[in-house]
């Protein structure tokens, strides 16, 4: 089974992000507006129970963090996906280096960049005239993140939440 950590961030973001997504990203009915923060891994119902440990461990020693995004920006031209830039802080870090070591057999694909996707799978046309039309609207928001989230991916291709982890609360 697919399993992936996430942070959701507050239904003001998320309504933000899901007016661009309900028309720009073919994933909008599959996943709720989200900050990726460990990548898509398989695991079988015995890993996946250490794993949920782990993740509850590293959650009770890292604290809430700031979630502040100040900029639309792109990945183009290795991938037409569009997103709200997360400012990168010392406690995310922190917290996506603890989740990294979770999982030190398996390489991710890209480099860390803390985003919240709101477009992509877009044709080169399609990505240029959007890009530029939000990069003039822009963004400005900063929220407290107190929780992440252990996601698996249903049959559909959908994702829900397998836990729900407090972060810097003993449990």
């Amino acid at each position: 089974m697919k399993y992936g950590v996430v942070a959701f961030p507050s239904k003001k973001l998320q309504d933000l992000a899901n007016a661009y997504r309900k028309r720009y990203d073919p994933h909008y009915a599959l996943i709720t507006p989200h900050m990726t923060l460990k990548d898509v891994f398989e695991a079988n119902d015995t890993e996946i129970e250490q794993v949920a440990k782990e993740i509850r461990n590293i959650a009770a020693k890292n604290s809430p963090f700031e979630l502040s995004v100040s900029k639309v920006s792109t990945f183009a031209p290795i991938t037409n996906t569009i997103y709200f830039k997360v400012t990168p802080n010392d406690e995310l870090l922190a917290l996506h280096k603890d989740l990294d070591g979770v999982f030190t057999e398996k390489q991710t694909e890209y480099s860390f960049v803390p985003h919240v996707t709101i477009a992509q799978k877009l044709n080169p046309t399609e990505h240029d005239d959007i890009i530029g039309q939000l990069k003039m609207i822009g963004v400005d928001h900063t929220e407290t993140i107190d929780r992440i989230h252990l996601l698996y991916q249903l049959e559909d291709g959908s994702w829900t939440v397998y836990e729900t982890f407090r972060l810097d609360e003993e449990q």
